[in-house]
C-alpha cells in the first residue's frame, strides 16, 4: 500500500474526490487521511482534495444549469425527495446554504439547485471552495492531531 500511495497519491486523490462531487457515492476524506499519515504534506493534500471536490460540485452545478430531467435523475441520480431537502434548505438560507456543499445527502442537491437557481458563478465558486476547504482542512487537522494523541 505505501508504495501505491506514493506513486499515485496526489493523482488518485485528485480524482477521487471531484468523482466524489459527481456521479459516484464515494468520500474522499479516507484517502487524505491515509496519506497525510503516510507522510504527504498537508497543505497540498488539502489543496488537491479541495480543487477535486470543487471542481467536481461546478459539474453538477453546470447539469442544473443546463440539464434536464433525464440528467439530474438518471445521471446523478438525485431524486426528487433530495432535492425538495435542498431545496428546502436553499430557500430557508439561500445562498449561503453553498457553504454546506460538502453534507452527505444534500450537497450534490444544493449544488445543482445552485445551477437551477442561476447563482452567480463566482459566488457559486467561492461558497462552494470555501465550504469544501473547511471540511478537508478539519479532516487534515483531527487526522494529524489525533496521530500526535494516539501514538
Amino acid at each position: 500500500m505505501d508504495a501505491l500511495l506514493a506513486s499515485h497519491g496526489y493523482p488518485a486523490l485528485f480524482l477521487l474526490s471531484f468523482l466524489a462531487a459527481t456521479l459516484l457515492p464515494l468520500g474522499a476524506e479516507w484517502m487524505l487521511a491515509a496519506l497525510l499519515l503516510e507522510g504527504f504534506d498537508p497543505a497540498l493534500s488539502v489543496g488537491l482534495a479541495t480543487l477535486g471536490n470543487t471542481l467536481g460540485a461546478l459539474v453538477t452545478y453546470g447539469v442544473g444549469l443546463w440539464g434536464g430531467p433525464v440528467l439530474i435523475e438518471k445521471i446523478l441520480r438525485i431524486d426528487a425527495p433530495a432535492r425538495e431537502s435542498a431545496e428546502r434548505f436553499y430557500g430557508r438560507y439561500g445562498t449561503w446554504s453553498l457553504l454546506f456543499s460538502w453534507l452527505p445527502i444534500i450537497g450534490d442537491p444544493l449544488c445543482l439547485a445552485g445551477g437551477v437557481l442561476r447563482v452567480g458563478f463566482g459566488r457559486f465558486l467561492v461558497l462552494v471552495a470555501v465550504g469544501k476547504l473547511a471540511r478537508f482542512a478539519a479532516v487534515a487537522l483531527l487526522v494529524l492531531k489525533g496521530g500526535r494523541i494516539f501514538a
